[in-house]
């Protein structure tokens, strides 16, 4: 085919020397001095469970030299005088003196060097247990032997332990609670752009993407008065990345490295194989501790990517590798994958594959793969694309992924009808009821993309272009006429899907007064039959409507001036 270079015979060893050339070449960015942030911890710990395993813990802990303090916080009794588990009797009189609570009825949350335990004794009050036990505001540690754990989390915060006391990891677990003592630091692994989130916008709700895939519950969506904005806690953060994969505007962006020098480390390892001599490449995402632990190496066409966590590279990644020349991209899976990020993988792996498809390729050009180096080693049997001309890695990310479409697009047959896409995924277009819009731009305010936009001052219009549409719903929310539905799915077709189409248009509306245009004759038309009968617009004052903001004020004093008696009821 014209658009593709044909796959040359299979040659291992020149393969292994371009491999290696380009990885002499180009070297994986590195973050000289992150951002970073971090915890301190005197080792003050809080063990939870049933007072057997509680005790038993606490004992070794003392008898192992625990630098800081214990609490115990009993979950279930053990009378010892019932018992003939004389371990359990001797740990008794060795942790006697330890503070001990004993309640079901726990709230716990924060992380290394700040844990907040409650005890609640009814909707209004709690004991805080940390002030009870050790007369601190919080603990540093935790360790919880319960089953189910206190905070069920894939993820869980730095310092909180959940192991049972019959568990393999269990002595691990001890030892690394002996040594959580001191000043820890780790990077911040993200920044948020708020002004092109998609979450909110002016007292509307929209995208809860990131919220809904982040595996150590560190993001809320905070709200003060009606409005709403994301926050993620540095200190519960694991790195993980699936909120920046996840994030369709690139408001979240992981920052190691920062995608934009992924991209480019990807592009450049690429082409430097290329001009080794390599043939036919296959670009494998991987974590760094993943391929760290390896026991084989990669075949001579694999190039690997070396993530600090898989979620860190997504669906513009993936379909950037292609179109900077790599014939297939694998992303390599590992049973240790917490279950929200597997899942946002696989939905990321099917809207890749539903975009190739619908833009003319072989959707099984982007496939995952397990832990077994015959799925890794494969010859591809694919043509590489012709690589496109440098990217303007400087663009925000949605002006990204629409450069890789269009490449793949002009290099492809792209469908005429729409593709389906993944629920929520952030491909679609939108409808205007013609009849209900007013043209009062509540949806081109709140819209955090150029995906919506208005007319100029003597055109009222509403304007749409798909491919900058995230599908948040902001705009059907933020609506008031109810005149706008959303259609998700992906356009193949490049023209209809870059260009901007007029939604509705309306000449402008001119001041009765002053001639000056300030809104559409349905937005006047709307307003007059809500307003009709209020007293403020009664009789000859409902032409008020039909003027612009300065008119209006003009009109309101001319009748005060005339009517002192209305002067009086200011």
């Amino acid at each position: 085919m014209a658009n593709h270079i044909p796959v040359a015979s299979l040659d291992p060893s020149r393969d292994r020397a371009a491999k290696d050339a380009a990885y002499q070449k180009v070297s994986w960015p590195v973050n000289l001095a992150p951002s970073s942030i971090s915890y301190q911890s005197q080792g003050h710990l809080l063990i939870i469970g049933n007072e057997r395993d509680a005790r038993l813990t606490a004992r070794r802990l003392q008898d192992d030299g625990a630098p800081g303090s214990i609490s115990l916080l009993i979950t279930a009794a053990t009378p010892v005088d019932d018992t003939a588990d004389s371990e359990l009797e001797h740990a008794y009189q060795a942790t006697q003196a330890l503070p001990c609570y004993q309640t079901r009825h726990l709230r716990l949350n924060g992380y290394l060097g700040a844990f907040h335990a409650q005890i609640t004794l009814d909707d209004t009050s709690a004991i805080n247990l940390a002030q009870a036990c050790i007369q601190r505001d919080c603990f540093d540690l935790v360790l919880d032997l319960g089953s189910p754990a206190q905070l069920d989390l894939q993820l869980p915060p730095p310092g909180y332990h959940a192991v049972g006391i019959e568990s393999p990891n269990y002595d691990e677990t001890l030892a690394t609670l002996i040594d959580s003592v001191g000043e820890f630091e780790k990077p911040k692994y993200f920044q948020i752009d708020h002004d092109i989130c998609a979450h909110s916008g002016r007292g509307q709700s929209g995208c809860t993407r990131c919220l809904d895939v982040c595996p150590a519950d560190a993001i809320k969506s905070v709200t003060r008065r009606i409005e709403s904005w994301i926050e993620i806690d540095p200190y519960l953060c694991h790195g993980a990345g699936s909120c920046t994969s996840a994030c369709p505007t690139g408001a979240i962006q992981y920052l190691l490295p920062q995608p934009q020098r992924q991209l480019d480390f990807v592009r450049r390892l690429l082409g430097a194989y290329r001009q080794a001599g390599g043939t036919a490449p296959v670009v494998r995402f991987c974590d760094q501790t993943w391929l760290e632990k390896e026991s084989t190496t990669a075949a001579p066409h694999v190039l690997d990517v070396p993530l600090e966590e898989l979620g860190a590279a997504g669906l513009e990644h993936w379909l950037a590798a292609l179109v900077d020349g790599a014939a297939e991209v694998r992303i390599q899976r590992h049973a240790d994958l917490p279950q929200s990020l597997a899942r946002l993988i696989d939905d990321q792996l099917d809207q890749a594959r539903a975009l190739l498809f619908a833009l003319g390729h072989d959707p099984l050009r982007v496939i995952a793969i397990d832990e077994s180096p015959t799925g890794r080693d494969a010859p591809t049997r694919f043509d590489c694309l012709i690589a496109r001309e440098e990217p303007d890695l400087a663009a925000n990310k949605r002006d990204r992924l629409n450069a890789v479409i269009d490449h793949l697009g002009n290099h492809g047959q792209p469908s005429s009808e729409r593709a389906c896409v993944p629920a929520g995924a952030p491909f679609g277009t939108i409808n205007v009821d013609e009849s209900a819009c007013t043209l009062c731009m509540a949806c081109v305010a709140v819209c955090p993309t150029p995906a919506l936009k208005g007319g100029d001052d003597h055109s009222a219009q509403l304007g749409f272009r798909e491919a900058d549409c995230v599908q948040c719903g902001l705009c059907d929310n933020a609506c008031p006429e109810n005149a706008i539905t959303l259609t998700p799915g992906f356009l193949g077709d490049l023209e209809l899907r870059n260009t901007t189409r007029v939604c509705k248009e309306e000449d402008a509306f001119a001041c009765i007064s002053c001639g000056k245009p300030f809104a559409t004759s349905s937005t006047i038309a709307s307003i007059k039959a809500k307003l009709i009968d209020h007293p403020y617009f009664a009789g000859d004052a409902i032409r008020r409507l039909e003027m612009c903001e300065d008119c209006r004020v003009k009109d309101v004093w001319r009748d005060l001036a005339r009517n002192p008696d209305a002067q009086l009821k200011i």
